[in-house]
């Protein structure tokens, strides 16, 4: 029979640290409750202006900007899902048994995965809001909508301006994870290299 050793009992949960499945396995967790809350997002909305009575007395146009606006959060939202449901299945690729730096290319792969999910939502969104000043009151979809006026009164320039800040968003995010990312993946090389040495 072996025997137990109060010094080493905890081995094979460092080894488990080591390995990073303690990483990647809950950030896939993680990012499939995102996708889920993605799915929640649209219908929290449209439950708030339900409750709010937007629906009883709001002008007809403002009930049909918010439509419109909820159209653009439900595309917005899918692509989130997809993005956030694609990504929990990649995550669990970011590092394998052996490496030095098992944490890192995980962080990163999430910097990355938010900056694509936030670039995306800003774009969408913000294209929605932006068409609806234009087709109506700027003024008035504010207050129907609780955005800050400042946010809507870019009309046409917003049509274009949100893609270009959502593509942004997007490239930052992205250039922040690969830099973190080719840190990690040089410094597993190096010792690789040093290990045969």
């Amino acid at each position: 029979m072996k025997s137990f050793n109060f010094l080493t009992f905890i081995e094979p949960f460092l080894s488990y640290i080591d390995s990073g499945k303690l990483f990647r396995k809950p950030f896939s967790w993680l990012y499939m409750a995102f996708a889920a809350i993605n799915v929640i997002i649209p219908f929290y909305v449209l439950y708030m202006a339900i409750s709010s009575n937007m629906f009883s007395y709001s002008p007809a146009k403002l009930v049909i900007a918010f439509i419109i606006v909820w159209l653009f959060i439900v595309a917005a939202c899918w692509v989130g899902v997809q993005i956030w449901w694609n990504r929990s299945q990649k995550v669990q690729e970011t590092s394998k048994e052996g490496d030095e730096f098992p944490a890192t290319p995980v962080i990163s792969h999430f910097i990355q995965t938010w900056g694509e999910w936030y670039g995306s939502f800003i774009a969408i969104v913000g294209v929605g809001i932006s068409l609806c000043t234009v087709i109506f009151d700027a003024g008035s979809l504010s207050y129907a909508l609780g955005l800050p006026l400042g946010f809507v009164n870019y009309g046409l320039l917003g049509i274009v301006l949100c893609p270009v800040i959502g593509f942004v968003i997007v490239v930052v995010f992205r250039f922040f994870a690969e830099m973190s990312r080719g840190l990690a993946a040089i410094a597993n090389n190096t010792k690789g290299i040093l290990n045969k040495y």
